[in-house]
């Protein structure tokens, strides 16, 4: 008995370390915060010494990209591995239409997606999103019944204050259950920006790292934080710091954030098991003037399809895996994080689907460069198509010319004849080619007429050509809305008496003007 009592302690003991050996996994996810916002992508203003600090011994990933120019399915793409136009984070209500999960939208993440918590939760893996979720708002979409073990944040982005009578205030989880809304228990000031909600989701990532290293499990951190997002916002402390004015107050104190939730790795001597990514759902917001991000040398920003809306500011750590002070230009998506932490942490990746993102160990350890295309969506349309150095645009979009007129400008202070249209303007006889080591502003088209053009356009035609044979769609997920499933009574609201009355049901399409 004896005997067989000291090799169950023994198999349990193995079985410890061997779950101990498994990589931790942290994703710091901004929202639009563009490329051209750190200082060691350029930013002049160098109010980023954490990430500056994090670049410098880790790997700086420059040509690094989201699967969508806009939150929920930039968002649905990293978490599935999956372009949004396969997992349906898109509309089918009109062409080439951006869509997102407002509060009355109906639809979500769908249950036969595999995300990447719920591969890690087999492994034995404990997760914890904090901040956004934005993959739909009703309890079938909540990220608890997608694999986390744990949340804090909202399912919405900060957007009101609302009436509660129209639209509600947006709630907050912890875990399941709803303990409060914006701007009534977690305060965003609009005259002045100051919310102490930063504070609040650092304070929230340090205590879960901590029980992770006394619990001796392996975890996976998803960080998705919104300060940059307009209505921007920051702590007083943050207030008045940046020469940037309100939007880098914020980006300031996600950067300290970051070097906290380093620091506290180190700490507790994690650093060296713990593969840390710094990305972005999107470019910056440019249409938000002085309140949104800077995208750098790139062309336009959030919504568009144009390098300024679609490529993010990255860099990845993790020391003695990933080489100090290197630059990779290897073509990277978000995507990729769902096969790379699944195969670093010894799982299998669904072979009954395919899924768009690629295993990037041997870039990150070896600087090896695997040749591979990205693919640029707007709603259900493929809009363009990168190979190597070289973009082909067969559709050009920024927004209509009524939006245009009003004010909404996606691309200010860049108009380029024939590129950044105010009609949906179909290239695909004769697509738009440019050259983004040459060109990374997408200003000079490459004549069809030319040598170059003749020799790079067949290869590109070939690849889109491949992947339209092989794309099945899954069901839109955005089409339609209805404002009786808006956060009215959230599970939890009972208990704090935060429950509103939930008016009739009356679906109708949802109506997208991008």
């Amino acid at each position: 008995m004896n005997r067989l009592l000291t090799l169950l302690l023994l198999c349990i003991f193995l079985e410890n370390a061997v779950s101990q050996q498994k990589p931790n996994f942290i994703i710091m996810l901004m929202d639009d915060m563009g490329w051209g916002d750190l200082g060691v992508y350029g930013e002049p203003s160098k109010e980023t010494p954490n990430l500056d600090w994090m670049a410098s011994q880790g790997m700086l990933l420059p040509d690094f990209y989201s699967a969508n120019p806009l939150c929920s399915p930039s968002r649905a793409a990293l978490m599935s591995g999956r372009l949004p136009i396969r997992n349906g984070f898109y509309t089918t209500n009109d062409h080439a239409r951006n869509a997102y999960t407002p509060q009355d939208i109906m639809g979500g993440i769908p249950s036969n997606e595999i995300l990447l918590p719920e591969n890690l939760q087999k492994l034995g893996y404990r997760s914890k999103i904090i901040g956004k979720w934005h993959l739909g708002q009703q309890p079938q979409y909540h990220p608890l019944v997608h694999g986390f073990d744990e949340w804090f944040g909202a399912p919405n982005c900060h957007f009101g204050p609302f009436d509660n009578k129209r639209t509600p205030n947006i709630p907050v989880y912890r875990d399941t259950d709803m303990i409060g809304r914006y701007y009534e228990d977690y305060l965003i000031d609009h005259k002045t920006g100051e919310s102490n909600l930063t504070q609040i989701f650092i304070r929230e990532a340090t205590t879960f790292i901590e029980k992770q290293a006394a619990q001796k499990q392996p975890f996976f951190l998803y960080w998705a934080v919104d300060a940059t997002h307009e209505p921007v916002y920051a702590s007083r402390d943050f207030l008045g710091s940046s020469q940037r004015g309100l939007y880098g107050d914020a980006v300031r104190e996600l950067d300290y954030g970051v070097g906290q939730i380093l620091q506290k790795v180190k700490d507790l001597g994690l650093v060296n098991n713990t593969m840390t990514i710094f990305s972005s759902d999107n470019g910056g917001a440019t249409y938000a003037k002085e309140m949104g991000g800077s995208n750098g040398p790139f062309l336009c920003g959030k919504q568009t399809t144009f390098e300024g809306g679609m490529r993010e500011p990255t860099i990845a750590y993790w020391p003695g895996k990933i080489p100090a002070g290197v630059v990779s230009h290897q073509l990277g998506s978000l995507m990729d994080l769902y096969t790379t932490f699944t195969t670093l942490a010894g799982g299998s990746i669904p072979t009954d689907r395919v899924v768009d993102g690629i295993d990037l160990t041997q870039a990150l350890f070896k600087q090896t460069i695997i040749d591979r295309p990205i693919f640029y969506y707007r709603g259900d349309e493929l809009m363009a198509a990168r190979w190597q150095q070289y973009k082909a645009h067969f559709w050009t979009w920024t927004n209509s010319q009524d939006e245009f007129d009003k004010g909404v400008n996606f691309c200010p202070g860049e108009e380029i004849d024939g590129v950044t249209t105010h009609e949906q303007v179909n290239n695909t006889a004769e697509p738009l080619l440019f050259h983004l080591g040459k060109d990374p502003g997408e200003k000079y088209m490459i004549k069809s007429t030319s040598v170059e053009y003749k020799g790079v356009m067949p290869q590109i035609l070939k690849i889109v050509a491949e992947h339209r044979s092989q794309l099945v769609k899954g069901e839109p997920q955005l089409n339609m809305c209805d404002s009786s499933v808006m956060n009215w009574a959230p599970p939890g609201c009972e208990k704090i008496n935060k429950c509103l009355p939930v008016p009739k049901s009356n679906p109708s399409k949802c109506v997208w003007v991008h």
